[in-house]
Protein backbone atom coordinates (compact mmCIF):
# COMPACT_ATOMS: atom_id res chain seq x y z
CA UNK A 1 0.00 0.00 0.00
CA UNK A 2 1.06 3.76 -0.52
CA UNK A 3 2.07 6.29 2.36
CA UNK A 4 -1.21 7.93 3.65
CA UNK A 5 1.17 10.69 4.59
CA UNK A 6 1.79 11.45 0.92
CA UNK A 7 -1.53 10.73 -0.08
CA UNK A 8 -2.55 13.97 1.91
CA UNK A 9 0.27 16.10 0.98
CA UNK A 10 0.31 14.93 -2.97
CA UNK A 11 -3.12 13.90 -3.52
CA UNK A 12 -2.61 15.28 -7.80
CA UNK A 13 0.71 12.38 -8.02
CA UNK A 14 -1.67 9.34 -6.59
CA UNK A 15 -5.08 10.95 -9.46
CA UNK A 16 -2.03 10.69 -11.81
CA UNK A 17 -0.61 7.39 -11.24
CA UNK A 18 -4.33 5.56 -11.03
CA UNK A 19 -4.97 7.81 -14.21
CA UNK A 20 -1.66 6.47 -15.68
CA UNK A 21 -3.06 2.83 -14.23
CA UNK A 22 -6.25 2.95 -16.45
CA UNK A 23 -7.95 2.88 -12.86
CA UNK A 24 -10.56 4.59 -10.77
CA UNK A 25 -9.04 7.91 -9.98
CA UNK A 26 -12.20 8.66 -7.98
CA UNK A 27 -10.97 6.10 -5.63
CA UNK A 28 -8.74 8.20 -4.27
CA UNK A 29 -11.00 10.80 -3.05
CA UNK A 30 -13.11 8.23 -1.27
CA UNK A 31 -9.91 7.16 0.50
CA UNK A 32 -9.14 11.37 1.43
CA UNK A 33 -12.70 11.71 2.65
CA UNK A 34 -12.16 7.90 4.80
CA UNK A 35 -8.76 8.95 6.17
CA UNK A 36 -10.26 12.65 7.24
CA UNK A 37 -13.46 10.80 8.79
CA UNK A 38 -10.55 8.43 10.65
CA UNK A 39 -8.35 11.54 11.96
CA UNK A 40 -11.44 13.23 13.10
CA UNK A 41 -13.46 10.31 15.14
CA UNK A 42 -10.03 9.88 16.28
CA UNK A 43 -9.64 12.94 17.68
CA UNK A 44 -13.02 13.50 19.03
CA UNK A 45 -12.34 9.88 20.86
CA UNK A 46 -9.56 11.12 22.56
CA UNK A 47 -11.63 14.33 23.73
CA UNK A 48 -14.26 12.62 24.95
CA UNK A 49 -11.82 10.19 26.92
CA UNK A 50 -9.76 12.33 28.51
CA UNK A 51 -12.93 14.21 29.53
CA UNK A 52 -14.36 11.08 30.43
CA UNK A 53 -11.15 10.56 32.88
CA UNK A 54 -11.11 14.02 34.02
CA UNK A 55 -14.86 13.71 35.25
CA UNK A 56 -14.08 10.39 37.50
CA UNK A 57 -11.71 12.20 39.00
CA UNK A 58 -13.99 14.95 39.87
CA UNK A 59 -16.77 12.42 41.23
CA UNK A 60 -14.53 10.89 43.56
CA UNK A 61 -14.57 14.10 45.55
CA UNK A 62 -17.80 14.97 45.44
CA UNK A 63 -20.74 14.64 47.37
CA UNK A 64 -24.65 15.27 47.07
CA UNK A 65 -26.37 16.54 44.67
CA UNK A 66 -23.53 17.56 43.01
CA UNK A 67 -22.16 13.99 42.89
CA UNK A 68 -25.47 12.96 41.42
CA UNK A 69 -25.24 15.24 38.85
CA UNK A 70 -21.66 14.33 37.52
CA UNK A 71 -22.76 10.49 37.34
CA UNK A 72 -25.75 11.77 35.54
CA UNK A 73 -23.12 13.32 33.30
CA UNK A 74 -20.83 10.06 33.51
CA UNK A 75 -23.74 8.03 31.89
CA UNK A 76 -23.90 10.32 28.61
CA UNK A 77 -20.35 10.35 28.63
CA UNK A 78 -19.65 6.72 28.66
CA UNK A 79 -22.49 6.56 25.50
CA UNK A 80 -20.69 9.13 24.05
CA UNK A 81 -17.16 7.28 24.25
CA UNK A 82 -18.54 3.90 22.80
CA UNK A 83 -20.31 5.93 19.89
CA UNK A 84 -17.23 8.03 18.95
CA UNK A 85 -14.90 4.36 19.31
CA UNK A 86 -17.53 3.19 17.52
CA UNK A 87 -17.42 5.86 14.08
CA UNK A 88 -13.70 5.82 14.87
CA UNK A 89 -13.04 1.57 13.89
CA UNK A 90 -15.50 2.56 11.29
CA UNK A 91 -13.61 5.07 9.90
CA UNK A 92 -10.46 3.49 10.14
CA UNK A 93 -11.68 0.01 8.44
CA UNK A 94 -13.24 1.64 5.43
CA UNK A 95 -9.92 3.69 5.12
CA UNK A 96 -8.03 0.58 5.00
CA UNK A 97 -10.45 -0.94 2.49
CA UNK A 98 -10.16 1.43 0.23
CA UNK A 99 -6.20 1.78 0.97
CA UNK A 100 -5.75 -1.75 0.06
CA UNK A 101 -7.34 -1.25 -3.52
CA UNK A 102 -5.04 1.63 -4.71
CA UNK A 103 -2.20 0.66 -6.69
CA UNK A 104 1.25 0.99 -6.18
CA UNK A 105 2.56 4.94 -7.66
CA UNK A 106 3.86 4.55 -10.94
CA UNK A 107 7.45 5.32 -11.59
CA UNK A 108 7.61 8.66 -13.61
CA UNK A 109 9.69 6.68 -16.44
CA UNK A 110 6.99 4.29 -16.99
CA UNK A 111 5.22 4.45 -20.71
CA UNK A 112 2.23 5.47 -20.42
CA UNK A 113 -0.86 2.90 -22.17
CA UNK A 114 -1.39 -0.60 -22.03
CA UNK A 115 -0.95 -4.18 -22.94
CA UNK A 116 0.79 -3.12 -25.99
CA UNK A 117 2.18 0.51 -25.44
CA UNK A 118 5.47 -0.85 -23.88
CA UNK A 119 9.03 0.71 -25.19
CA UNK A 120 11.83 -1.73 -26.60
CA UNK A 121 14.95 -0.91 -24.33
CA UNK A 122 17.23 -2.99 -26.39
CA UNK A 123 17.40 -6.44 -28.43
CA UNK A 124 19.76 -9.61 -28.18
CA UNK A 125 21.53 -12.51 -30.19
CA UNK A 126 20.63 -13.18 -33.80
CA UNK A 127 16.95 -14.57 -35.36
CA UNK A 128 17.51 -17.32 -37.00
CA UNK A 129 16.88 -17.60 -40.48
CA UNK A 130 15.06 -20.65 -41.57
CA UNK A 131 14.63 -20.39 -44.80
CA UNK A 132 18.26 -19.94 -45.42
CA UNK A 133 18.55 -22.99 -43.67
CA UNK A 134 16.67 -24.80 -45.92
CA UNK A 135 13.76 -26.17 -43.74
CA UNK A 136 10.40 -24.90 -41.96
CA UNK A 137 10.56 -24.74 -38.32
CA UNK A 138 8.88 -27.23 -36.18
CA UNK A 139 6.57 -25.40 -33.57
CA UNK A 140 7.66 -26.62 -29.89
CA UNK A 141 4.38 -29.18 -29.51
CA UNK A 142 5.62 -30.90 -32.55
CA UNK A 143 9.18 -31.02 -31.21
CA UNK A 144 8.35 -32.86 -28.33
CA UNK A 145 6.28 -35.39 -29.68
CA UNK A 146 8.86 -36.05 -31.75
CA UNK A 147 11.60 -35.82 -28.69
CA UNK A 148 9.55 -37.70 -26.61
CA UNK A 149 9.26 -34.65 -24.24
CA UNK A 150 6.06 -33.96 -24.27
CA UNK A 151 2.75 -35.10 -23.86
CA UNK A 152 -0.27 -32.59 -24.02
CA UNK A 153 -3.24 -35.75 -24.88
CA UNK A 154 -2.18 -37.45 -21.38
CA UNK A 155 -2.14 -33.95 -19.66
CA UNK A 156 -6.03 -33.14 -20.15
CA UNK A 157 -6.90 -36.62 -19.86
CA UNK A 158 -5.69 -36.73 -16.16
CA UNK A 159 -6.40 -33.16 -15.51
CA UNK A 160 -8.18 -31.21 -18.24
CA UNK A 161 -6.95 -28.56 -21.25
CA UNK A 162 -3.73 -26.58 -20.11
CA UNK A 163 -1.86 -29.20 -17.97
CA UNK A 164 0.60 -31.50 -19.56
CA UNK A 165 3.26 -34.41 -18.82
CA UNK A 166 7.27 -33.55 -19.27
CA UNK A 167 8.53 -37.32 -20.57
CA UNK A 168 11.92 -38.53 -20.74
CA UNK A 169 14.16 -35.25 -22.22
CA UNK A 170 11.90 -33.03 -21.03
CA UNK A 171 11.64 -33.84 -17.73
CA UNK A 172 15.28 -33.84 -17.80
CA UNK A 173 15.52 -30.77 -19.39
CA UNK A 174 13.62 -28.83 -16.82
CA UNK A 175 15.50 -30.28 -14.12
CA UNK A 176 18.54 -29.07 -15.71
CA UNK A 177 17.59 -25.80 -16.37
CA UNK A 178 16.11 -25.35 -12.68
CA UNK A 179 19.44 -26.50 -12.08
CA UNK A 180 21.35 -24.53 -13.65
CA UNK A 181 18.85 -21.47 -12.98
CA UNK A 182 20.14 -21.97 -9.19
CA UNK A 183 23.09 -22.52 -10.10
CA UNK A 184 23.71 -19.08 -11.61
CA UNK A 185 21.54 -17.51 -8.54
CA UNK A 186 23.88 -19.07 -6.09
CA UNK A 187 27.23 -17.49 -7.43
CA UNK A 188 24.97 -14.00 -7.60
CA UNK A 189 24.56 -14.41 -3.95
CA UNK A 190 21.31 -15.58 -3.88
CA UNK A 191 20.04 -17.69 -0.99
CA UNK A 192 18.34 -21.18 -2.33
CA UNK A 193 14.85 -21.09 -1.30
CA UNK A 194 11.53 -24.37 -1.26
CA UNK A 195 9.09 -22.01 -1.20
CA UNK A 196 5.53 -23.37 0.35
CA UNK A 197 3.01 -23.61 -2.77
CA UNK A 198 0.10 -22.83 -0.54
CA UNK A 199 -0.62 -19.68 1.92
CA UNK A 200 -2.35 -17.97 4.02
CA UNK A 201 -4.98 -15.09 2.87
CA UNK A 202 -2.85 -12.47 4.79
CA UNK A 203 0.69 -13.48 2.55
CA UNK A 204 -1.67 -13.35 -0.61
CA UNK A 205 -3.40 -10.22 0.02
CA UNK A 206 -0.19 -8.57 1.33
CA UNK A 207 1.73 -9.13 -1.88
CA UNK A 208 -1.14 -7.85 -4.18
CA UNK A 209 -2.37 -10.62 -5.75
CA UNK A 210 -5.90 -10.51 -4.39
CA UNK A 211 -5.97 -6.84 -5.53
CA UNK A 212 -8.15 -5.55 -8.25
CA UNK A 213 -8.36 -8.05 -11.64
CA UNK A 214 -5.49 -10.27 -10.37
CA UNK A 215 -7.43 -12.42 -7.76
CA UNK A 216 -9.59 -14.20 -10.48
CA UNK A 217 -6.12 -15.96 -11.50
CA UNK A 218 -5.50 -17.38 -8.12
CA UNK A 219 -7.05 -20.88 -7.36
CA UNK A 220 -8.34 -20.76 -3.52
CA UNK A 221 -9.27 -23.88 -0.99
CA UNK A 222 -11.98 -22.46 0.74
CA UNK A 223 -12.16 -25.53 3.40
CA UNK A 224 -8.82 -24.64 4.68
CA UNK A 225 -9.00 -20.88 3.35
CA UNK A 226 -5.40 -21.13 1.95
CA UNK A 227 -4.29 -20.00 -1.48
CA UNK A 228 -2.47 -21.67 -4.86
CA UNK A 229 0.55 -19.66 -5.31
CA UNK A 230 1.01 -18.45 -9.00
CA UNK A 231 4.50 -17.42 -7.89
CA UNK A 232 7.09 -18.25 -5.31
CA UNK A 233 7.36 -14.18 -4.93
CA UNK A 234 4.35 -14.49 -2.27
CA UNK A 235 5.92 -16.92 0.12
CA UNK A 236 9.31 -14.84 -0.19
CA UNK A 237 7.95 -11.87 -0.07
CA UNK A 238 5.93 -13.21 3.51
CA UNK A 239 9.40 -14.83 5.09
CA UNK A 240 9.76 -11.55 6.70
CA UNK A 241 6.35 -10.60 7.85
CA UNK A 242 5.79 -8.98 10.32
CA UNK A 243 9.58 -8.31 10.84
CA UNK A 244 11.77 -5.82 11.20
CA UNK A 245 15.33 -6.34 9.89
CA UNK A 246 18.34 -4.12 10.33
CA UNK A 247 20.03 -2.54 7.69
CA UNK A 248 22.92 -3.82 7.66
CA UNK A 249 21.82 -7.32 6.90
CA UNK A 250 20.43 -6.01 3.54
CA UNK A 251 20.37 -6.55 0.98
CA UNK A 252 18.81 -9.95 1.60
CA UNK A 253 18.52 -11.88 -2.13
CA UNK A 254 16.87 -15.05 -2.08
CA UNK A 255 16.04 -17.44 -5.22
CA UNK A 256 12.95 -19.55 -4.66
CA UNK A 257 11.87 -22.81 -6.59
CA UNK A 258 7.98 -23.96 -6.52
CA UNK A 259 5.35 -25.24 -8.69
CA UNK A 260 3.01 -21.92 -9.76
CA UNK A 261 -0.87 -22.26 -10.12
CA UNK A 262 -2.77 -20.09 -12.57
CA UNK A 263 -6.71 -20.78 -13.50
CA UNK A 264 -5.40 -18.36 -16.82
CA UNK A 265 -9.18 -17.04 -16.40
CA UNK A 266 -8.81 -13.64 -18.84
CA UNK A 267 -6.46 -15.98 -21.27
CA UNK A 268 -9.75 -17.92 -23.34
CA UNK A 269 -8.51 -18.87 -26.48
CA UNK A 270 -5.21 -17.72 -26.17
CA UNK A 271 -2.08 -19.96 -26.43
CA UNK A 272 -4.25 -23.25 -26.46
CA UNK A 273 -1.54 -25.05 -28.21
CA UNK A 274 1.17 -26.37 -26.67
CA UNK A 275 2.37 -25.62 -23.20
CA UNK A 276 3.02 -21.46 -23.06
CA UNK A 277 0.38 -20.68 -21.06
CA UNK A 278 -0.63 -23.05 -18.53
CA UNK A 279 -2.20 -24.04 -15.12
CA UNK A 280 0.88 -25.26 -13.24
CA UNK A 281 4.50 -25.07 -13.64
CA UNK A 282 7.57 -25.05 -11.77
CA UNK A 283 9.71 -21.72 -11.56
CA UNK A 284 12.73 -20.30 -10.38
CA UNK A 285 12.11 -16.68 -9.06
CA UNK A 286 14.71 -14.26 -7.60
CA UNK A 287 13.65 -11.76 -4.71
CA UNK A 288 15.31 -9.11 -2.96
CA UNK A 289 14.71 -6.67 0.32
CA UNK A 290 16.69 -3.45 -0.28
CA UNK A 291 16.48 0.31 1.23
CA UNK A 292 13.80 2.20 -0.40
CA UNK A 293 16.66 4.59 -1.73
CA UNK A 294 18.09 1.37 -3.48
CA UNK A 295 15.39 -0.44 -5.12
CA UNK A 296 16.06 1.27 -8.35
CA UNK A 297 19.77 -0.16 -8.61
CA UNK A 298 18.57 -3.69 -7.27
CA UNK A 299 15.85 -3.19 -10.16
CA UNK A 300 18.66 -2.63 -12.59
CA UNK A 301 20.56 -5.64 -11.00
CA UNK A 302 17.88 -8.05 -11.37
CA UNK A 303 17.16 -7.40 -15.07
CA UNK A 304 21.20 -8.17 -15.70
CA UNK A 305 20.53 -11.50 -13.88
CA UNK A 306 17.99 -12.21 -16.29
CA UNK A 307 20.02 -11.17 -19.49
CA UNK A 308 23.02 -13.28 -18.75
CA UNK A 309 20.04 -15.90 -17.77
CA UNK A 310 18.53 -16.08 -21.13
CA UNK A 311 21.88 -14.91 -23.08
CA UNK A 312 23.56 -18.41 -21.66
CA UNK A 313 20.89 -20.08 -23.13
CA UNK A 314 21.24 -18.40 -26.64
CA UNK A 315 18.31 -17.64 -27.02
CA UNK A 316 17.32 -14.16 -29.10
CA UNK A 317 15.50 -12.07 -26.97
CA UNK A 318 14.66 -8.23 -26.25
CA UNK A 319 13.90 -6.04 -23.22
CA UNK A 320 10.49 -4.12 -22.43
CA UNK A 321 9.61 -1.27 -20.30
CA UNK A 322 6.06 -2.16 -19.63
CA UNK A 323 3.70 0.35 -19.82
CA UNK A 324 1.30 1.55 -16.88
CA UNK A 325 -1.64 -0.48 -17.70
CA UNK A 326 -0.10 -3.81 -17.44
CA UNK A 327 2.10 -3.72 -14.60
CA UNK A 328 0.18 -4.77 -12.29
CA UNK A 329 -0.88 -3.30 -8.49
CA UNK A 330 2.02 -3.40 -6.72
CA UNK A 331 4.64 -2.80 -9.21
CA UNK A 332 6.24 0.94 -9.91
CA UNK A 333 8.25 0.07 -12.73
CA UNK A 334 8.47 -3.71 -14.70
CA UNK A 335 10.70 -4.70 -17.30
CA UNK A 336 10.20 -7.68 -19.29
CA UNK A 337 12.60 -10.13 -21.35
CA UNK A 338 11.08 -11.17 -24.40
CA UNK A 339 12.11 -14.68 -26.24
CA UNK A 340 11.68 -14.51 -30.00
CA UNK A 341 9.73 -17.43 -30.82
CA UNK A 342 10.03 -18.64 -34.72
CA UNK A 343 6.81 -20.21 -34.97
CA UNK A 344 4.58 -17.13 -33.63
CA UNK A 345 7.00 -14.90 -35.18
CA UNK A 346 7.52 -12.61 -32.58
CA UNK A 347 8.83 -12.23 -28.98
CA UNK A 348 7.17 -13.41 -25.68
CA UNK A 349 7.68 -13.05 -22.27
CA UNK A 350 9.81 -15.46 -20.67
CA UNK A 351 11.10 -13.20 -17.73
CA UNK A 352 9.93 -10.22 -15.75
CA UNK A 353 11.76 -8.11 -13.09
CA UNK A 354 9.02 -5.40 -10.79
CA UNK A 355 10.51 -3.20 -8.58
CA UNK A 356 7.41 -2.96 -5.92
CA UNK A 357 8.91 -0.18 -3.61
CA UNK A 358 7.41 0.07 -0.03
CA UNK A 359 3.77 -1.34 -1.66
CA UNK A 360 4.03 -4.93 -0.36
CA UNK A 361 6.31 -4.33 2.71
CA UNK A 362 4.06 -1.65 4.42
CA UNK A 363 1.05 -4.63 3.68
CA UNK A 364 3.22 -7.20 5.31
CA UNK A 365 4.41 -4.72 7.93
CA UNK A 366 8.71 -5.50 7.08
CA UNK A 367 10.59 -2.37 7.95
CA UNK A 368 14.41 -1.82 8.32
CA UNK A 369 16.37 -0.34 11.27
CA UNK A 370 18.97 2.07 10.49
CA UNK A 371 20.61 4.88 13.35
CA UNK A 372 17.35 6.89 12.42
CA UNK A 373 14.81 4.28 13.45
CA UNK A 374 12.22 2.08 11.93
CA UNK A 375 10.92 2.22 8.20
CA UNK A 376 9.15 0.55 5.42
CA UNK A 377 12.07 -1.45 2.93
CA UNK A 378 11.43 -2.14 -0.25
CA UNK A 379 11.29 -5.16 -1.82
CA UNK A 380 11.88 -6.33 -5.98
CA UNK A 381 10.89 -9.62 -7.42
CA UNK A 382 12.54 -11.03 -11.08
CA UNK A 383 11.88 -14.54 -12.45
CA UNK A 384 14.68 -16.16 -13.69
CA UNK A 385 13.17 -19.49 -14.90
CA UNK A 386 9.36 -19.93 -15.73
CA UNK A 387 10.09 -23.87 -17.25
CA UNK A 388 7.64 -24.75 -19.93
CA UNK A 389 8.26 -21.29 -21.53
CA UNK A 390 11.58 -21.90 -21.56
CA UNK A 391 11.27 -25.06 -23.08
CA UNK A 392 9.41 -23.60 -25.83
CA UNK A 393 11.86 -21.04 -26.65
CA UNK A 394 15.05 -23.75 -26.35
CA UNK A 395 13.15 -26.21 -28.73
CA UNK A 396 12.10 -24.16 -30.99
CA UNK A 397 15.14 -21.54 -31.50
CA UNK A 398 18.02 -24.95 -31.35
CA UNK A 399 15.76 -27.21 -33.60
CA UNK A 400 17.81 -29.05 -36.61
CA UNK A 401 16.33 -29.85 -39.73
CA UNK A 402 15.74 -33.63 -39.11
CA UNK A 403 13.89 -32.69 -35.67
CA UNK A 404 16.88 -33.32 -33.27
CA UNK A 405 17.30 -29.85 -30.59
CA UNK A 406 21.09 -28.64 -30.00
CA UNK A 407 21.43 -28.70 -26.30
CA UNK A 408 22.91 -24.61 -24.98
CA UNK A 409 26.50 -25.24 -23.54
CA UNK A 410 25.24 -24.04 -20.13
CA UNK A 411 23.17 -27.51 -19.65
CA UNK A 412 25.25 -29.72 -20.63
CA UNK A 413 26.62 -30.30 -17.45
CA UNK A 414 23.16 -30.48 -16.10
CA UNK A 415 22.64 -33.68 -18.42
CA UNK A 416 25.56 -36.01 -18.82
CA UNK A 417 26.94 -34.38 -20.96
CA UNK A 418 24.50 -34.34 -24.42
CA UNK A 419 25.24 -31.78 -26.80
CA UNK A 420 21.86 -32.83 -28.34
CA UNK A 421 17.93 -34.06 -28.11
CA UNK A 422 17.53 -36.93 -31.03
CA UNK A 423 14.05 -37.63 -32.08
CA UNK A 424 12.56 -41.07 -30.55
CA UNK A 425 9.55 -40.80 -32.50
CA UNK A 426 8.96 -40.04 -36.41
Amino acid sequence: MIDLRLLREDPDRVRASQRARGEDVALVDALLSADERRRSSGVRFDELRNEQKSLGKLIGKASGEEKAELLKRAGTLAADVKAADAQRDEAAEETQRLLLQLGNLVHPEVPVGGEEDFVTRETHGEIRDFAAEGFEPRDHLELGRLLGAIDVERGAKVSGSRFYFLTGVGALLELALVNAAMAQATAAGFTPMLTPALVRPQSMAGTGYLSQGSGQDVYHLPEDDLYLVGTSEVALAAYHMDEILDADRLPLRYAGFSPCFRREAGSHGKDTRGIFRVHQFDKVEMFSYVAPEDSQAEHQRLLEWEKQWLTSLELPFRVIDVATGDLGSSAARKYDCEAWIPTQGKYRELTSTSDCTEFQARRLQIRLRDGQGTRPLATLNGTLCAVPRTIVAILENHQQADGSVRVPEVLRPYLGGREVFEPVAK
